[in-house]
């Protein structure tokens, strides 16, 4: 409780914030909160944002500023867009509460609450307006709308919002726009409960264009003064001919300023307005749910009963220290500091809680109510996240990644399948494989173990063998056991990619049945993840889709597929970009290819030659497959620290695309410190040269021994490049691949570098 209270008292007093390009950090950042800067992955498609959000929260206050003027450089309705706001644009809308981070897809970011000033207007495109003086920290976003001389403060907690508008002397008014947002879906209520208060629905959902994934999503807003006059609008349709006449409000925004019972339609809100004085401040809050409004209210009363904004955000600030500071860096540049808690910042907002106050959710793909008790988790981009963010969430967060190991299994039990692709309990089944199959097996072979074992190897032993007409997890599995491979059916099927990340699920499959004592299935899924060989064509030297005849796809160019170019075979790639994805068989890969020489000079060749790509997942462990041979690692450390230097900086732009709810910010942090798990299900990791100087991970006493793990190199001499010898616990350690058990129990590594 003193640790509690101290940090409350030390974030209390780190209250101011700083923005991003346009400013700078504070000068004494004496803490990891210090260091975030949420501006970073805001543009070039990082799809990240500045909102305030908790530490895996399920509120998200977002800037929405991609919709409503030309002269914004995207707009969220003139092109494929998924994030509610990008640091090149201009045009503030409003904040749209509860969105996503880094994702690649449209969804969320709805509920649109926007301060105004002068005579009433309530379409966006006429009162939305331009800003300046951005600020950022974890838990708060500010700034400053020109047209209406508006200061605009927000701050969160897990489940609610708190907006803070400073207002300048005249008529003000407060608008929620329950119309617009990211969602390609639509249809909203809204009820007045008060003068002060509106509670309502918005229907969202078709993620990534899954039509029937759909979802309401609940909320109750209070404004914390009584207004002068309060109302609704709704787009009306547009009529024609002598009805056109009749109708003054036809295609028009009509406002209803004497009707207060329920409104309902595609495009509708609510404005409260108001006499304020010069400097007047007023407070909106906002709590919601997924399960129902009464839960939205009963978070919002939870959370935030007789607290003001500033106690809100030192709480929210207080959180993100305490989480960032779980790791501690010593040495490197603030630049290199800004890099990497931002990235740990990042890494924990997905998976978010979806449970309300009391312990109630919505089941997956059921209409069903049900309870938990500890926490029940939402938004599993698993195509993505299965390859670092659970093995780092294992190390650092065992807590949070037990909890969610045991929600995929709760969607099993509800559903019938473990996730792939899960959004606020609907599955969209984006990207292939079936990743969840690694994430579980990976979390127990490191030691977590709390769950139910049985149900877990049955859940993957459904998706591995079930035909492919019943399979939601591998709808091609009859061709896949049949064949070994997936064939090419159709042009941009996706085959290869989708077989390929068979393989690497049916192996840690196999991993999971031999620790369990199931030999014939840990050998049947061990053959089965060998498949790969199919694929790979001699004539190129990479992998090449395969015809249901066997014989290999022509014409054939290996590197169509960059830049999201369409490519038969292969999803949102090249394929260089799969060709070294087999983690789970290094060597015999090298072995098809001709041996060490050519799969080295092969690999080098794929840098050398641009035809790695930093945000694409598929090869983003390539650097580390040159450790696997010895006198070869130094190609690993060079490759790991040009690529940090080059893509992950503190500009905007500082993510190399799509940050993936973490899995780019995740390759950076593990970079960073030393050491990144190359292969899913493999308790293991290779090591590369740290950044820091010294890096002290606290370990969770309830899953480790060893109370915190600290990795120290003589980094700071310029041009130490190289890993020289690294030394465990004092004793020289000979190999540069270290096991889960050896580096949690190790203590201290030394990594002496030249």
């Amino acid at each position: 409780m003193k640790r509690i209270l101290l940090t409350y008292t030390l974030a209390f007093a780190l209250l101011p914030v700083y923005a991003g390009e346009g400013g700078s950090p504070p000068a004494d950042k004496s803490l990891p909160v210090d260091y975030v800067d949420p501006f970073i992955g805001t543009t070039n498609f990082g799809t990240t944002n500045p909102g305030a959000v908790c530490p895996n929260g399920m509120m998200s206050v977002v800037p929405f500023n991609v919709m409503g003027s030309s002269e914004n450089t995207y707009d969220k309705d003139a092109r494929w867009w998924s994030t509610p706001y990008e640091y090149t644009n201009c045009f503030f809308t409003g904040y749209a509460h509860v969105n996503l981070s880094g994702v690649g897809c449209p969804e969320l970011g709805s509920l649109l609450l926007m301060p105004t000033t002068g005579e009433l207007n309530v379409d966006y495109k006429e009162y939305g307006s331009k800003y300046k003086d951005e600020q950022a920290s974890p838990g708060y976003y500010s700034n400053y709308l020109t047209k209406y001389s508006v200061k605009t403060e927000v701050s969160a907690t897990p489940r609610t919002s708190i907006a803070r508008f400073t207002f300048p002397k005249g008529k003000s008014h407060i608008l929620l726009n329950l119309g617009e947002g990211l969602t390609n879906e639509s249809g909203a209520m809204l009820r007045r409960v008060s003068d002060c208060e509106v509670e309502g629905m918005k229907l969202l959902g078709t993620f990534c264009y899954n039509p029937q994934a759909v979802f309401p999503i609940y909320f109750v807003m209070r404004v914390k003064k009584v207004p002068s006059a309060t109302g609704y609008w709704k787009k009306q349709r547009p009529m024609t001919g002598v009805e056109a006449e009749w109708d003054a409000d036809q295609g028009k925004y009509k406002l209803y300023t004497r009707y207060g019972k329920e409104i309902a339609g595609d495009d509708i809100g609510t404005y409260f307005s108001f006499e304020t004085e010069e400097g007047e401040q007023v407070e909106v809050q906002m709590g919601v749910s997924f399960v129902s409004i009464e839960n939205a209210r009963l978070n919002l009363n939870r959370e935030q009963e007789g607290k003001n904004f500033e106690q809100i955000l030192a709480e929210a600030h207080a959180k993100w220290n305490d989480d960032l500071s779980r790791i501690t860096v010593e040495g490197g540049t603030d630049a290199q500091k800004t890099v990497f808690y931002t990235a740990l910042y990042h890494l924990l907002i997905h998976p978010n809680i979806l449970q309300d106050a009391n312990g109630e959710y919505p089941a997956m793909e059921s209409d069903k109510i049900m309870t938990t008790k500890g926490d029940r988790y939402t938004v599993f981009s698993l195509w993505d996240t299965y390859r670092n963010v659970h093995q780092l969430l294992t190390l650092v967060y065992p807590e949070r990644q037990m909890e969610m190991v045991r929600t995929m299994l709760d969607m099993y039990r509800e559903h019938g399948w473990l996730p792939k692709w899960e959004l606020y309990g609907r599955e969209t089944l984006t990207m292939e494989g079936d990743p969840s199959i690694p994430v579980i097996v990976d979390t127990w072979m490191k030691g977590l173990r709390d769950f139910d074992v049985e149900l877990a190897y049955e859940a993957m032993y459904k998706s591995a063998t079930l035909p492919g007409a019943d399979n939601l997890m591998r709808p091609d599995n009859d061709d896949y056991l049949s064949k070994g491979y997936v064939p090419l059916r159709e042009q941009y099927d996706n085959s290869v990619s989708h077989a390929l990340e068979y393989y690497i699920a049916d192996f840690a499959l196999s991993r999971f049945a031999e620790a369990l004592g199931k030999k014939k299935d840990a050998e049947l899924f061990y053959k089965r993840s060998l498949g790969y060989k199919h694929y790979y064509s001699k004539e190129f030297g990479t992998f090449r889709p395969i015809l249901p005849d066997g014989t290999f796809y022509s014409p054939f160019n290996p590197r169509q597929g960059e830049n999201f170019e369409p490519n038969p075979g292969f999803h949102e790639g090249s394929s260089w970009n799969y060709t070294f994805y087999v983690p789970h068989d290094v060597y015999g890969l090298a072995k098809l290819m001709g041996g060490k020489k050519r799969f080295i000079d092969k690999l080098q060749m794929v840098f050398d030659e641009g035809l790695y790509d930093p945000a694409n997942e598929p090869d983003i462990a390539y650097p580390y497959l040159f450790s696997y041979f010895k006198g070869e690692e130094w190609r690993t450390q060079k490759e790991t620290q040009r690529l940090l230097d080059k893509y992950f900086t503190t500009k905007p732009d500082g993510i190399p695309g799509n940050d993936d709810t973490g899995t780019m910010s995740s390759w950076a942090i593990f970079n960073m410190i030393g050491f990144y798990p190359d292969c899913p299900g493999l308790p293991e990791y290779t090591l590369t040269t740290p950044v820091f100087d010294k890096v002290t991970i606290r370990l969770d006493p309830k899953w480790y021994k060893e109370k915190e793990l600290v990795i120290e190199s003589n980094r700071a001499q310029p041009g130490t490049l190289y890993i020289n010898k690294v030394l465990l616990n004092g004793k020289k350690f000979n190999k540069y691949r270290i096991t889960h058990d050896e580096l949690v129990h190790g203590q201290h590594i030394y990594f002496d570098l030249k």
